[in-house]
C-alpha cells in the first residue's frame, strides 16, 4: 500500500508514554499528544495501522475544541509553534498532534449515553437499568433515551474501567467536582450531538476526560467526540431494534471475528481492503461532521 502509516513517533532525546493509540511527550508545563495510526480491537493493539486514522481523530477533536467554546487544554495545533528539539522531523507530527496545557487528570471517565447500546443495552436487558439508573420499560436495542444520562466509570491504568454510581464519584472527588463533571459532560454532549444531527450523524454515546489546572479550574482534556471515544451512527440508516452501522473500526472488528483469531494470541495482520475501508470511514466521519477536507492526507 503506497502510503505512510505512522505506528510510532520519535523526538530526539525524549521518551514518550505510549498508549494504545497516543504517544505523549512531556514538555514541562505542557504535553504533546500525538495520535498515531495504531488501531486497537478487543483490548489488543493490532500489528497493522490505518493510514490517516490519527489525523482524522486529532482533527475531529480539534474541530470540537474550536466549535464548542468550552475551556480546554489546547495551546496550539500549529507544529511550527512547538519547541521541538533540534533534529526533529516535524512533518511527522503535522495534522495528528496537539500541544496542551498539563493538568492534574481527574481519574473518572465521564460517559454520557443518549441511546441504548453496547454494555448499556446488555445491562438493560437484565435489570431495566444502565449503570444503576432505572429506565422505562419497553426499550429496544439502539432506542433513543428521553434524556441523555451520565454513567461514569473509573479510569484504570490497567485492565478494564469499572462503571460506578454518581455517589461513588462524589466519594472519590468530592461533591463540587462530581457535579461539575456531570453537568459539563451533559452540556457538551447535548450541544455536540445537536450539531452532529444537523450534519446527519447521531452521537449515540461518548466519553470525556477532565483535568484540573494549577488554580483549580476544571477543563476539558484529551479527545472530544471522536469515532474512537464515541459511537457515531449515520442518521439516514438509523433503525431501532438492532445494532447500527457506525463510523469507526466496525470493519476491523467484523473481519477479526470471522478470521478465526482466538483473541488470546497475537492478532493477525489486516488485509489491505479492510484497512482502506476503515480509513475511508474515519475520513468520511470527519468530513461529514465538519464540512472540511482532512488536512495532510496520505497519498493512497
Amino acid at each position: 500500500m503506497n502510503c505512510n502509516v505512522v505506528l510510532q513517533t520519535s523526538i530526539p532525546g525524549m521518551t514518550p508514554k505510549r498508549g494504545k493509540v497516543r504517544d505523549v511527550y512531556d514538555f514541562g508545563d505542557n504535553v504533546l499528544l500525538v495520535c498515531s495510526d495504531r488501531i486497537s480491537a478487543f483490548d489488543w493493539v493490532l500489528p497493522t495501522g490505518v493510514p490517516d486514522k490519527g489525523k482524522a481523530l486529532n482533527q475531529t477533536a480539534e474541530f470540537w475544541f474550536e466549535t464548542l467554546g468550552v475551556k480546554n487544554h489546547v495551546v496550539t495545533t500549529d507544529m511550527s509553534k512547538v519547541p521541538f528539539p533540534a533534529g526533529t522531523d516535524v512533518s511527522l507530527f503535522e495534522g495528528r498532534s496537539v500541544f496542551c496545557k498539563k493538568t492534574k487528570v481527574v481519574m473518572i471517565e465521564c460517559v454520557v449515553r443518549g441511546y441504548l447500546s453496547g454494555s448499556g443495552w446488555k445491562e438493560y436487558q437484565q435489570s431495566q437499568t444502565v449503570c444503576g439508573i432505572k429506565l422505562p420499560a419497553g426499550l429496544v436495542e439502539s432506542s433513543k433515551l428521553d434524556e441523555p444520562i451520565f454513567t461514569p466509570s473509573t479510569k484504570e491504568t490497567s485492565g478494564h474501567d469499572q462503571n460506578v454510581s454518581f455517589d461513588e464519584v462524589v466519594k472519590r472527588v468530592g461533591l463540587d467536582i462530581a457535579e461539575q463533571l456531570r453537568d459539563k459532560s451533559l452540556d457538551v454532549f447535548k450541544r455536540g450531538s445537536e450539531y452532529a444531527a444537523k450534519r446527519g450523524i447521531i452521537i449515540a454515546d461518548t466519553k470525556f476526560e477532565f483535568g484540573l489546572t494549577d488554580d483549580g479550574e476544571l477543563i476539558l482534556i484529551d479527545e472530544v467526540m471522536t469515532p474512537d471515544s464515541s459511537r457515531f451512527w449515520p442518521a439516514d440508516l438509523y433503525e431501532p431494534g438492532k445494532g447500527q452501522p457506525s463510523f469507526d473500526k466496525q470493519f476491523v472488528r467484523d473481519w477479526l471475528l470471522q478470521s478465526g483469531w482466538d483473541r488470546n494470541s497475537e492478532p493477525p495482520q489486516l488485509p489491505d481492503d479492510i484497512v482502506l475501508k476503515t480509513r475511508e470511514k474515519y475520513i468520511e466521519a470527519y468530513e461529514r461532521l465538519t464540512g472540511r477536507k482532512l488536512k495532510f492526507q496520505s497519498e493512497i
